[in-house]
């Protein structure tokens, strides 16, 4: 046992259906065997008398969403955890809280990804761009969508990207389905990608790529809708696991440029280029399909305990090091395509100034369009349709249940 985790003090909150999924138990007895004192908190106190801590391991996004839509007691637990944090500040959070709010905005998410893009500069890499819809659509919309590059068939999803609503997405095939449209929702070009969604577990410095099935290929332009969703009778042109180089640089930056560790990355590869297409990225997902998520979370809490940054004071017994979002090290190349990861510590590689450093811009204001990213397909047995008010027309082309197998919230 590592001497310098004795005494350290790991507090965690989850909702039980996550606690369960996860079996989270078996986690804290791991850490326990490690010397590592771990504590389920309980947001109906506060913190203070529950400490000290020297990391916090949370999933607050439901907390959070309930917050915003002001119910008094989530208001109330999310500001006990703030108020610790606030006093706290050598307390290492996995994740912060403001990265967690902007993972659960698809638009902001959708345009962090699309900076981290510009800045790469790698042809490799090339998400479609999305659109924000905000009001109904009227006269100009199908030009704007033209004006900006958008294709049909769209997917068309919700913008709270957390929730069982934010699994519900509906295929647009034609203009006529405009009109059923409604907003606020995110609406972007889909890509063919031969039925194959990689997804991406990252944890810390680790990262698992697996393989999951995904939407078919649609025709270019407007076209019928299929109830077979998933068929793969079509696959054709580029058909290529992800690059490794790839995966390693996108969760490298989205680490630099956010601050966290605990986080999912939905990406596709565009059957016609190549490139490699970000279409989610989720805040602290299911973790369904790799084996050694445990043991990849205990190697970068050991981690994050033993490494100061360079402006931390060294670790002690009883105080955490305070989190350097921009010192967090690069992930390791996998082992293989399909199901990986890599547990030993890299020397970080800081961000260029100016770029994946600071590529959070200003948010966007009051306008109905917003055209800088792209969008999502996830969720376990997703139900397409972005509103229960939507004409028949329009189910019959965009309403089926896609029996596909994806990160949980």
């Amino acid at each position: 046992m590592q001497t310098f985790l004795k005494g350290r003090r790991v507090g965690y909150w989850l909702s039980e259906k996550k606690m369960k999924k996860l079996n989270f138990q078996a986690f804290a007895d791991l850490c326990r065997k490690r010397g590592i004192d771990v504590v389920q908190l309980d947001l109906s106190q506060p913190l203070e008398e529950q400490g000290p801590l020297d990391v916090i391991i949370h999933k607050l996004t439901d907390l959070i969403l309930e917050a915003d839509q002001n119910d008094s007691q989530a208001v109330l637990q999310v500001q006990r955890v703030q108020d610790y944090i606030d006093a706290h500040p050598e307390t290492i959070i996995l994740d912060p809280l403001p990265a967690i709010r902007t993972l659960l905005d698809r638009c902001k998410s959708y345009q962090l990804v699309h900076k981290i893009e510009d800045c790469m500069q790698d042809e490799r890499i090339g998400s479609p761009p999305f659109m924000v819809l905000n009001q109904e659509c009227g006269p100009d919309t199908l030009e704007q969508i033209r004006k900006h590059g958008l294709t049909f068939p769209f997917i068309c999803k919700t913008r709270v990207a957390h929730g069982t609503n934010s699994h519900e997405m509906a295929i647009i095939f034609s203009e006529e389905d405009l009109k059923d449209v409604r907003p606020p929702c995110v609406i972007q070009s889909f890509i063919n990608h031969n039925a194959v969604l990689y997804k991406v577990f990252v944890v810390g410095d680790s990262y698992t790529v697996v393989e999951r099935p995904s939407l078919k290929n649609f025709p270019f332009g407007p076209a019928e809708s299929s109830s077979d969703l998933t068929s793969r009778d079509n696959v054709e042109g580029v058909s290529q696991p992800p690059s490794d180089d790839v995966i390693r640089e996108l969760s490298r930056s989205l680490r630099q440029s956010l601050g966290v560790s605990l986080f999912g990355i939905d990406v596709i590869i565009n059957n016609q280029t190549g490139q490699h297409a970000v279409i989610d990225i989720n805040a602290f997902p299911g973790y369904e399909g790799v084996p050694e998520f445990f043991n990849d979370l205990l190697n970068h809490i050991t981690s994050v305990l033993q490494v100061p940054g360079p402006d931390c004071p060294p670790a002690s017994p009883t105080s955490g090091d305070q989190q350097q979002p921009q010192q967090q090290q690069q992930p390791q190349q996998p082992k293989g395509p399909t199901s990986s990861s890599s547990s030993a510590p890299q020397s970080p590689e800081p961000a260029s100034p100016g770029c994946c450093s600071s590529v959070l811009g200003k948010e966007a204001g009051g306008s109905p369009w917003i055209v800088e990213g792209d969008g999502a397909l996830k969720g376990p047995r997703q139900r397409l349709g972005c509103n229960s008010a939507m004409s028949p027309n329009f189910q019959q082309h965009c309403v089926s249940t896609i029996a596909t197998k994806a990160s949980s919230q």
